[in-house]
C-alpha cells in the first residue's frame, strides 16, 4: 500500500553505502522555480531516487530548501559551476539503527538472514513505539503486523524488530512501474457515486438486507474498502475532501446529481456502478469518471473522460497468446475447443497470433465429435520427451471436464501444462487438486499474496473496523480508490498525466492503463497464474 514510503530509509542507507568511499553527500539549496524533477535531470539522477533521498521534501520545494544529492564526480563538477555547496560527512547523518552483535566478532546467522528481507532495528533504552513510527515513517499497525510480540508485550531493550520489507532487485529494476511520490501538501477532491438505495432499505432489517441482496453486499463492501484507502492517503499528509452520493435505483438520480453542479470541483469521480449511468455522467461532467468493475457493456464506452478499471475480455486472449509466444521453447501445442461459434472464433485468433512466431511450426486443434473428445485423440498427439501445452478454449462444462480428465489420466512421463483464457465456471467445477496435477494456468485480473506486507496491514485494519475479513469487493474498493488518489497526489491533481506513467500494483489489482486516441482509457493489467501441487499459485506474468 505504501511500499515506497516503507523503503525510504532503506534507500537512504543504500545511498550511504554506495557512497561510503567518499564519506559525504552534497547539500543543495533549491533555486526559485526549480522542481525535484528539474534538479534530478540537471544532475543526472532519477526523480524517484532524489525524492527517496529527501522524503520530507515535495515535488515542488520552496526556494532555499536544502536537499541532499549523492556526491558523484559529475555532480560535484556541475554543482561547483553553479552554486556554492556544503559537504556533509555520512557519519554525521544520525540514525538509530544498530543491529550489530554485542560481540563484534560474532555473526548471528538468523540475524544476517533476516537482514536480507527486512530493514531491522535494535531497541535502545527509552525508545517508544511512537518514536519508532515517527522516525521510520510507518504506522503502529505496520509495526505490529511484522512484530506481534511488540503489540502484546511492548518494546524490550536489545530486542531486534522488523521495520519494513526490503525492495527486491526485481522491483528495483522495474522501470515501468508507477511509483507513489505522494506530495503531502496536496488537496484532493473525490466523489463516490454508489447505489446504496438507503431510502428503499430504511424500514428493512439489516439482516434481511444483506442476506437477500447481492448488490447491497457488493456496494457496502466496496465502500468500506474505499474508506480505508481514503484514510491511508490522509495519513500520508494529503487533504482528501470526500463527497458520497447514493445513486439509488438505476437512472433515478444520476441526472439530478450531474445537473446540479455538485460534482464541478471533483478531481475524480468513482462510479456510478451501471454502465449506462457512467456514459451519461461522462457526457455531463469535466472530471474523469472511473468505472469500478467489469461490465460486458463497457466495450461501448467512447468518452475520453471514462476510465475502465477492469480489462476487456479481448485483452485476456491477447495476454495469453503474447505470453505463450514469448515463452515458447519447442513445446508441442494442442488447442481444444467445443465446436461453438465463440470457441471457434477464439481458436482462430490464438492460432493466427501464435503462428506469427516463426519458431512455431505446427499447432494441433481438437474439437468434440458427437459431443465428446476421445482420450486417444490426445495421446496420439503427445510426443515423447516433449512438453505439451494444451490450450482449452471453452466455457462448456462437459467439454472442459472431458479435456481435463484426459490430461489427468495421462502417464506420468508425459508432461503437460493446461492453459485457459480465464478460470470460468466450467473450470471452477473441477477439483483444485486435479487442476494442480495438470499445471493449470489461466489469465486473471486479480492476484493476492496473503504473505504480502500491505495485504496483512489491510486485512488487519479491515478486521478491526468490521469484525470480519474483507471480501473481494472490499479489496477492490481499496485498490481502485487508493490507486486514483495516490496518482492524483503524485501529479498535482492531474490523473490522466499519471495514467501514462507506468503500471501500479495494489493488493489484488494491476493497473496498466492504455488510452485510445480521443477515446476511453483502458486498464490492461492482467496476471497469468499457475496452480502448484500444494494448491498455491505462482505468478507467471
Amino acid at each position: 500500500m505504501k511500499r515506497l514510503k516503507f523503503l525510504i530509509l532503506l534507500c537512504i542507507m543504500t545511498f550511504a553505502v554506495s557512497c561510503g568511499q567518499q564519506k559525504k553527500y552534497i547539500e543543495y539549496k533549491v533555486k526559485d522555480g526549480e522542481t525535484m524533477r528539474s534538479i534530478a535531470k540537471n544532475y543526472n539522477l532519477k526523480t524517484k531516487d532524489l525524492l527517496r533521498l529527501n522524503p520530507d521534501v515535495g515535488r515542488k520545494p520552496d526556494a532555499n530548501t536544502v536537499i541532499i544529492i549523492p556526491n558523484s564526480k559529475n555532480n560535484n563538477t556541475q554543482i561547483a559551476e553553479n552554486i556554492k555547496v556544503e559537504e556533509t560527512k555520512i557519519d554525521e547523518i544520525k540514525t538509530p539503527i544498530d543491529v550489530t552483535s554485542e560481540d563484534t566478532n560474532t555473526i548471528d546467522p538468523e540475524l544476517e538472514e533476516l537482514k536480507k528481507s527486512f530493514v531491522i532495528h535494535k531497541v535502545k533504552a527509552k525508545e517508544t513505539v511512537y518514536g519508532l513510527t515517527r522516525f521510520y515513517n510507518i504506522s503502529k499497525e505496520e509495526l505490529f503486523t511484522l512484530n506481534p510480540s511488540v503489540e502484546k508485550e511492548g518494546l524490550k531493550i536489545n530486542q531486534i524488530i522488523k521495520i519494513k520489507p526490503i525492495l527486491t532487485e526485481e522491483d528495483a529494476l522495474a522501470n515501468d512501474v508507477f511509483e507513489d511520490n505522494i506530495n503531502s501538501n496536496t488537496e484532493v477532491n473525490i466523489a463516490l457515486l454508489l447505489p446504496f438505495k438507503a431510502n428503499e432499505y430504511k424500514d428493512t432489517n439489516s439482516k434481511d438486507i444483506f442476506s437477500k441482496n447481492t448488490l447491497a453486499n457488493i456496494v457496502t463492501d466496496f465502500y468500506m474498502g474505499a474508506e480505508i484507502a481514503i484514510d491511508s492517503i490522509k495519513k500520508q499528509g494529503v487533504k482528501v475532501n470526500v463527497q458520497v452520493f447514493d445513486t439509488e435505483n438505476r437512472n433515478s438520480k444520476i441526472n439530478s446529481i450531474a445537473s446540479n453542479n455538485q460534482l464541478k470541483n471533483a478531481d475524480v469521480i468513482i462510479g456510478p456502478f451501471y454502465s449506462d449511468e457512467a456514459k451519461k455522467l461522462a457526457s455531463k461532467v469535466n472530471s474523469p469518471v472511473v468505472f469500478p468493475h467489469f461490465s460486458k457493456d463497457q466495450k461501448t464506452f467512447s468518452s475520453s473522460k471514462l476510465i475502465k478499471t477492469a480489462p476487456d475480455k479481448s485483452i485476456y486472449l491477447e495476454t495469453l497468446t503474447t505470453y505463450l509466444s514469448e515463452s515458447y521453447t519447442n513445446e508441442n501445442i494442442i488447442v481444444v475447443g467445443d465446436g461453438k461459434a465463440t470457441s471457434n472464433s477464439n481458436i482462430l485468433k490464438i492460432v493466427t497470433k501464435l503462428k506469427k512466431n516463426d519458431s512455431i511450426k505446427a499447432i494441433s486443434i481438437l474439437k468434440p465429435k458427437d459431443g465428446y473428445i476421445k482420450k486417444e485423440k490426445f495421446t496420439d498427439l503427445m510426443k515423447p520427451k516433449t512438453h505439451t501445452w494444451v490450450i482449452v478454449i471453452s466455457d462448456n462444462d462437459v467439454a472442459v471436464a472431458d479435456a481435463l480428465n484426459s490430461m489427468i489420466s495421462l502417464p506420468e512421463e508425459v508432461t503437460t501444462q493446461v492453459f485457459a483464457i480465464e478460470k470460468n465456471k466450467a473450470f471452477n467445477r473441477i477439483d483444485n487438486f486435479k487442476l494442480a496435477k495438470i499445471n493449470f494456468s489461466y489469465v486473471t485480473n486479480e492476484f493476492i499474496d496473503e504473505s504480502n506486507f500491505a495485504t496483512k496491514i489491510f486485512n488487519s485494519k479491515y478486521r478491526k473496523l468490521n469484525n470480519s475479513l474483507p471480501s473481494n469487493y472490499a479489496t477492490k474498493g481499496f485498490d481502485i480508490t487508493y490507486d486514483v488518489l495516490a496518482r492524483l497526489a503524485s501529479s498535482d491533481n492531474d490523473l490522466k498525466e499519471t495514467l501514462n506513467q507506468g503500471t501500479s500494483y495494489r493488493l489484488v489489482s494491476k493497473f496498466d492503463y492504455k488510452k485510445r486516441l480521443f477515446g476511453v482509457t483502458n486498464n490492461e493489467g492482467l496476471f497469468i497464474l499457475k496452480y502448484n501441487n500444494d494448491l498455491s499459485l505462482t505468478r507467471l506474468k
